[in-house]
């Protein structure tokens, strides 16, 4: 049987469409949704669209079959929600577990039913971006604040993928990216369970943006591209937010800088005003059409509103249709905050803003000691108006809490798009805190940085380290003996 990427190659895959709109079909009650398992839930349970992996898997596998029958090469677990962040809505966290490997179950044998030699078809594990963002305050008033952090998130991924491939998913869907930095986490994760089940198998993007081009947390898409380039990507794309008319524009460029398959799933439309789709399979599938003729896709599918019937549309237009053979990867050096910043000789000199940093700037010491940010901020801003392509920040001083000062920072300047329009260099000569300010920056960072001097292994588990958090770094020329 033919692998995922060698069909890629040869012909564009259909996705299959939104989960949520075939279940608001059937009418569900509360009671439909507790079913005999949780009939005594102290929360109300409606919507919890993903534990209908346990309470009526009949509806799930109906819709799952719905979808191969229309066309579907790759079906989607029922799981967007199915983590530990948004499951505590629900007090549901204990669950988590049980309704993904349900969840994969439920795919993997509708999917296998309905392959054969000439048409295999795949489970795509769908992995949502939480109700939650690692990036953006929930108080206005305190940027510097999150309610969701790094570690916790990535800890939420694990089980949840880990389940999923337990499970038997072909793939990984890590869909409606709106923060990078969740996406980042979500990546990080995947790689753990990957190494913990001992499977490796493909993962695919798809990032939602905003009538700017830009995600939610404020990159541009060649950001993006940089800040997950870290990783193992089959295939990066769009979906939410737009219906396929008003996505065209954002695909076309996303499509032109990608070295990865390019996916697009997007709404049936905008919605009206009583939050209903309207674009009919037909009008749906003449603009899908228009991804084709344009070699822009790979694989297409539907987002939000769209069904069985428009899935259908597509097996039509995507017949003896030529998909789009990814670009060349760009191997120069991008680094990026909210955007993308190419270091390479045609730039000649690169300027590093150096006045973030407590042991060259006596007045920036003095401002965090005496935790006026506001000012300090204002340095790094006037260094991003003076030119600087990248800030460095250094909070190593003997009556400070280093890390502390470097995550709280971090945070404020992330919050700051006249300053985070440019990368920053985390430069500090603890550990502890370089990889703390790692997981404040949903942007590709530079480490400032590794040496030798701890011997080859350390530099090693070091270098690993910065690259499954997305950064790039400084290597000094020092070793155990001393500098070159």
């Amino acid at each position: 049987m033919q692998t995922l990427k060698q069909l890629l190659d040869q012909r564009i895959l259909i996705l299959d469409g939104a989960m949520g709109t075939m279940i608001q079909r059937y009418g569900l009650n509360e009671q439909d949704f507790r079913g005999s398992l949780f009939p005594d839930s102290a929360v109300e349970l409606k919507g919890n669209n993903d534990l209908l992996c346990l309470t009526a898997p009949h509806l799930i596998d109906e819709i799952h079959r719905a979808y191969l029958e229309a066309g579907a090469d790759i079906i989607e677990t029922n799981s967007f929600n199915a983590n530990a962040i948004s499951m505590a809505d629900y007090r549901l966290e204990s669950q988590v577990k049980e309704i993904n490997r349900a969840a994969a179950r439920l795919a993997r044998k509708a999917a296998d039913d309905y392959s054969t030699p000439d048409k295999p078809r795949f489970v795509a594990g769908s992995i949502g971006p939480t109700n939650k963002s690692c990036s953006m305050s929930p108080d206005m008033e305190n940027p510097a604040l999150r309610n969701l952090d790094f570690d916790t998130l990535a800890t939420a991924y694990r089980e949840q993928i880990t389940a999923l491939i337990e499970g038997g998913v072909d793939l990984l869907l890590i869909e409606t990216i709106f923060d990078t930095l969740n996406a980042k986490a979500a990546l990080f994760a995947a790689q753990e369970s990957m190494k913990a089940t001992g499977r490796e198998i493909p993962v695919m993007l798809s990032v939602t943006v905003t009538e700017s081009g830009r995600t939610l947390s404020g990159q541009t898409l060649e950001a993006f591209l940089t800040a997950v380039s870290h990783a193992e990507i089959l295939s990066v794309g769009l979906n939410c937010s737009f219906g396929a008319r008003e996505m065209k524009p954002y695909l076309r460029r996303l499509a032109s800088l990608s070295p990865y398959y390019i996916s697009a799933y997007p709404n049936a439309g905008l919605p009206n005003r009583l939050g209903e789709y309207d674009e009919t399979p037909a009008s749906m599938a003449a603009q899908i059409k228009e991804f084709i003729d344009e070699g822009l896709v790979n694989i297409v599918g539907g987002c939000c509103g769209t069904t069985p019937e428009h899935i259908a549309r597509y097996r039509e237009i995507t017949q003896n249709a030529s998909p789009r053979r990814p670009i060349a990867k760009d191997n120069r050096l991008h680094i990026c905050g909210l955007e993308d910043l190419v270091v390479c000789p045609e730039n000649n000199f690169v300027n590093i803003g150096e006045r973030c940093n407590v042991a060259g700037s006596r007045k920036f010491l003095r401002l965090i000691h005496e935790k006026n940010y506001t000012e300090a901020l204002d340095i790094a801003r006037k260094q991003v108006e003076a030119g600087a392509q990248i800030i460095d920040i250094n909070m190593d001083d003997a009556m400070l809490d280093a890390r502390k000062e470097m995550v709280d920072f971090l945070n404020l300047i992330v919050s700051e798009p006249d300053i985070y329009r440019v990368p920053v260099m985390i430069d500090s000569s603890k550990w502890d805190v370089i990889v703390a300010g790692l997981k404040c920056a949903q942007g590709k960072s530079i480490v400032n940085s590794i040496s030798l001097k701890e011997g080859e292994e350390k530099f090693l588990e070091h270098a690993r380290t910065i690259k499954r958090y997305g950064a790039a770094a400084v290597v000094m020329a020092f070793d155990e003996q001393g500098q070159a």
